[in-house]
């Protein structure tokens, strides 16, 4: 897997669980359940950051 690939893949894994946990407030969904996909959302964006400065950091080497 390229790196590219590997950004690419982890801004939509960012994209894709905040979409889930807006549907689930627009529908009146569990707070509990948006909060939970809130968080994971965060993590998410966490690792995405360390991927894009690992990539970052490994082309400038």
């Amino acid at each position: 897997m390229s790196s590219n690939q590997l950004v690419l893949l982890a801004c939509l894994a960012v994209a894709a669980v905040l979409l889930l946990g807006l549907v689930n407030m627009m529908r009146g969904g569990s707070a509990n359940l948006s909060q939970k996909l809130m968080r994971l959302r965060v993590l998410l964006q966490f690792v995405a950051i360390i991927v894009i400065m690992g990539v970052v950091w490994w082309r400038a080497a």
